[in-house]
């Protein structure tokens, strides 16, 4: 945002004419906002009260002392003076700039009576409580002040100025800490997930316990289903790799075929020694409860990014928490299943963990029989 200070200009004015006119363009190169007595408005208030006003106004305050103490005010101080103590008063930073040498000052820019040459005096001595510089000519007064300004503004930042349209009114302000705040919780909870377990998960099966996958083989004209009980951590070690980006349902069916066909093929064998280059896949039903169940614990969920209006297929990816459980059961040898017992987000119905469901932990295949049979049953 960019910020402008208002800055007082308060001296005496005709015999420092050529000097404010510096100090003048001095800030404008600063890119402040000067103010003085010069740039006034007309107005219908007495001219003490203005000055007030302008004064609270501003950022910054500086005084230039010459050789005249300058118009008095109903209580005997000059404007200037009472100008200054105002602006100390209100907790302005100040800063004086002092001729170095009132010696040489014109004749004709000094005071001429004693009253007023011992007001200057005690003037310059109450101003020297502050900062203040030394200044020759006019020129070497805008260099000053030049300088001067930019280490007050650094050493003393004040409220400044800015353009309307910059500035965030009120009710935008709270709106935007409102905002930034949820952001902030979101990120927390989005953190939080990528370790912990969704709310219900613990209700659901997971990790050594079995699931009995139904497999549809078929060899010439001859149609059979079998089973093979797989525990929910093998079940995601199987799939999760393919989903560390995206994946389709296909391709999960084909993963579990893959890593199960060995075991399938060789009952077939037992059954039908001829058998060979079997077609085999999960059921849908089967297919569909994995798909429900690894959902419910917080494992994955559906990919939502933009793809060809011609793929119609519906893809998966692993969520914060899949990722980490997958990379923690690839990373560890020792421990073949991980445990999926702990998630997070919200719980979807699954398959429940009722009391005699689940078959005793024991993985062997087991087959059905028929013509082309979307029944599932198990023959031991």
């Amino acid at each position: 945002m960019d910020k402008r200070y208002q800055v007082f200009v308060s001296s005496t004015y005709e015999d420092l004419r050529e000097e404010r006119q510096e100090v003048m363009q001095a800030l404008l190169e600063l890119d402040c906002i000067p103010c003085g007595m010069e740039l006034f408005p007309a107005a219908n208030e007495d001219q003490w009260t203005l000055i007030k006003k302008v004064i609270d106004d501003c950022d910054y305050y500086l005084v230039i002392i010459g050789g005249r103490y300058g118009s008095v005010g109903p209580d005997g101080k000059s404007y200037t003076q009472m100008e200054y103590e105002y602006a100390v008063s209100r907790g302005k930073p100040v800063i004086a700039f002092h001729h170095s040498d009132p010696g040489l000052i014109p004749s004709g820019k000094v005071e001429q009576t004693e009253e007023g040459k011992k007001q200057l005096e005690q003037f310059r001595k109450l101003s020297k409580q502050k900062m203040v510089k030394y200044w020759k000519t006019p020129h070497d007064l805008g260099s000053v002040v030049s300088r001067s300004i930019v280490k007050l503004i650094k050493s003393n930042p004040a409220v400044g100025w800015v353009r309307a349209d910059e500035l965030v009114e009120g009710a935008a302000a709270t709106e935007l800490l409102r905002l930034r705040k949820q952001i902030e919780d979101l990120q927390a909870r989005l953190e939080r997930s990528s370790t912990d377990s969704p709310k219900g998960s613990e209700e659901l099966a997971s990790g050594d316990e079995l699931f009995e996958l139904v497999f549809n083989t078929s060899f010439e004209d001859v149609y059979e289903d079998y089973t093979l009980k797989l525990s929910w951590n093998t079940i995601f070690r199987i799939v999760a790799p393919f989903m560390i980006d995206k994946a389709p349902t296909a391709i999960l069916s084909t993963a579990l075929a893959s890593h199960c066909r060995d075991k399938i093929e060789a009952a077939i064998r037992q059954d039908t020694p001829a058998a060979h280059d079997n077609s085999l896949r999960p059921t849908s039903g089967s297919l569909n409860t994995v798909i429900v169940q690894l959902r419910a614990l917080g494992l994955f969920v559906r990919d939502e990014r933009q793809r060809s209006v011609r793929d119609t297929s519906t893809y998966w990816t692993l969520t914060p928490y899949g990722d980490n459980v997958m990379t923690k059961a690839e990373r560890d040898p020792r421990r073949p299943d991980i445990s999926l017992k702990e998630m997070t987000p919200l719980w979807c119905p699954g398959v429940s963990r009722a009391s005699g469901v689940w078959p005793r932990p024991l993985a062997r295949v087991s087959r059905t029989r028929g013509q082309n049979s979307g029944t599932d049953g198990t023959l031991t």
